[in-house]
């Protein structure tokens, strides 16, 4: 750790402040505060773009100690808005790494703050829930930056996905035996790579692409990604989903699993503190099987809000008994709140891809 170091502090908007050190880019950054249980992965984290609009803290105690590489990242660059942790590594041990955790984020102006005690604050967001927080190295009064954290743009009916979706459509393998087009909300490299493993053809458009341009693609499945924040943030997608339900068979992880829902007349609501981590056990209702699970979300489906004659619940989080899967009893629609093709984290639910497959053989003959 260098000799000289410079301060830095996060404030929450109920007036919680915690004092620490810089590691990454200096100013002052603002986002909605969570914890992130994953003890690896963190460079998967950082590029994962569902975490636009969030500082993000990791529990676990020791971050940094691989460094980065060029093959780990989930999108082209960090999208979180600060990161938290109790102690950075600066000397990274890995023969694949390419530079620091510091370094990496300094290149791509993220914020972070380390010497901080992540349990205490951790618990706090527990306790109180997430909310609004500010993470600064600049001079300022805590009650001025607890000030700012107050002032500071909701995550609650803001569309994040405008941020972090493409802005034209592309080609990511042009060879397979399925073509998959893929609606990017904030999609992770990691399940554009699954599809391809799976024999798919993926052909990746922006959130706001019109119904009839998706259908243009001739698709024999539609994907709906993971992205950011609410999904009641972005009406436009939810009336394009309206129009392609019946078109092609639909798979939706995690945002697009809230997205089908509210397509289908359900209801989305904000859970206390979200889930995010790589430990997070699921039960699938129809087999019974357990799987350990990634997961990066705020909201959730109401599964009482759906028309039960119509869809039926696959999935449950065994920690708070929130929904985590539907299913379409009548067409090819379903849909998952977490991430089965890992990136970072367990590799339980790859069978998903498997599932998805199936669904367009069928529906293709």
């Amino acid at each position: 750790m260098p000799s000289k170091k410079l301060k830095a502090r996060i404030a929450l908007e109920d007036g919680f402040v915690l004092k620490g050190f810089s590691f990454g880019a200096c100013g002052t950054s603002t986002g909605e505060v969570v914890f992130n249980t994953s003890m690896a992965g963190y460079q998967e984290v950082l590029t994962d773009p569902s975490y636009k609009g969030q500082i993000v803290t990791m529990t676990y105690p020791l971050i940094g100690n691989y460094g980065v590489n060029s093959q780990d990242s989930e999108s082209a660059k960090p999208h979180l808005e600060g990161f938290v942790v109790k102690e950075c590594s600066r000397i990274p041990s890995n023969w694949r790494s390419t530079k620091s955790l510091p370094d990496y984020l300094k290149e791509n102006n993220i914020i972070g703050i380390e010497g901080v005690d992540t349990r205490a604050l951790t618990r706090h967001i527990r306790l109180k829930g997430s909310m609004k927080a500010v993470i600064s190295t600049e001079e300022a009064k805590d009650g001025e930056l607890v000030r700012k954290a107050r002032d500071s743009q909701s995550i609650i009916g803001r569309d994040l996905v405008k941020e972090v979706t493409c802005r034209l459509p592309f080609h990511w393998n042009d060879s397979g035996k399925f073509n998959v087009t893929v609606i990017d909300c904030g999609v992770k490299f990691n399940i554009l790579r699954k599809l391809s493993e799976n024999k798919c053809r993926v052909f990746i458009v922006p959130a706001d692409f019109s119904a009839k341009k998706i259908l243009d693609t001739k698709p024999d499945g539609i994907l709906i990604s993971n992205g950011p924040g609410d999904p009641e943030g972005v009406p436009y997608l939810v009336e394009t989903v309206k129009q392609i339900l019946r078109k092609a068979p639909l798979f939706g992880i995690c945002f697009g699993n809230q997205i089908i829902g509210l397509a289908m007349g359900g209801k989305t609501y904000k859970l206390k503190f979200g889930h995010h981590g790589g430990n997070h056990p699921v039960k699938d209702l129809r087999s019974g099987s357990i799987a350990i699970t990634t997961q990066n979300h705020n909201f959730c489906l109401d599964m009482e809000s759906l028309d039960t004659t119509k869809f039926e619940a696959t999935h449950v989080n065994l920690n708070d008994g929130t929904l985590e899967g539907i299913s379409h009893k009548e067409i090819p629609v379903f849909s998952v709140q977490f991430h089965p093709e890992s990136g970072p984290g367990p590799h339980d639910a790859h069978y998903l891809f498997s599932d998805f497959i199936k669904v367009m053989e069928k529906y293709k003959d």
